[in-house]
């Protein structure tokens, strides 16, 4: 089984010109059959509410509290959204929130084009990544590279500089290649910088594995 490493290669405090960037990158990889998946943490009512309005197709899910994950409650006993429900399903009352945040958002497998925009609008401060996948990288001949379709994608932090979701006031673009390991260096890393060139693009730091 193989991994992929992502590296960055823009980052800034604009998630629409960062959006623009990560297009810029997907088209040169883009598919028929290629997809987007949106996550997002919401830490405050008021950020689950907006993403419910704006956001209402996809899947919410908030947390168990500390007491229920030492009893073991079992999923069929706790409250309905905290197993997922799409935005319309969410709770009204904000008392129900108490011990529940953050609430985890997420929107799997949409075509490419169609739901980008608004998650983007609608992400405000919260932590959420836009990962574009199914995509196919070209080869690159002359750097030894022969394309890759397995590890090819593009990820769009927001408000976020790492896969592990710490947060930041700025917004990072990372380009995906396979992982392989060898005398301790990563041999796909030029290929990271091959591709990043060919959108007008520079590694701009160590790659991120998750």
């Amino acid at each position: 089984m193989s991994n992929d490493v992502a590296y960055p290669v823009f980052r800034g405090p604009d998630p629409v010109l960062a959006l623009g960037v990560a297009r810029r990158l997907v088209e040169f990889g883009r598919r028929e059959d290629s997809r987007v998946s949106c996550y997002a943490e919401l830490h405050s009512v008021d950020e689950v509410r907006r993403g419910a309005r704006e956001l209402p197709e996809g899947w919410f899910r908030g947390q168990e509290t500390a007491e229920e994950v030492e009893e073991l409650v079992p999923f069929e006993d706790l409250p309905a959204w905290l197993v997922g429900v799409r935005g319309p399903g969410l709770p009204a009352d904000p008392a129900a929130y108490e011990g529940r945040l953050p609430v985890d958002y997420e929107l799997l497998a949409q075509p490419v084009g169609g739901v980008e925009d608004a998650f983007t609008a609608a992400i405000g401060p919260s932590v959420g990544e836009i990962n574009w996948t199914e995509l196919s990288w070209p080869a690159a001949p002359g750097a030894g590279f022969p394309g890759e379709s397995t590890h090819a994608e593009v990820t769009l932090l927001l408000n976020a500089g790492t896969r592990a979701y710490e947060p930041a006031d700025d917004h990072t673009v990372l380009v995906h290649v396979r992982s392989a390991v060898i005398d301790g260096r990563e041999r796909e890393e030029p290929y990271a910088h091959w591709l990043a060139e060919r959108a007008g693009l520079t590694v701009i730091g160590p790659g991120q594995r998750v």
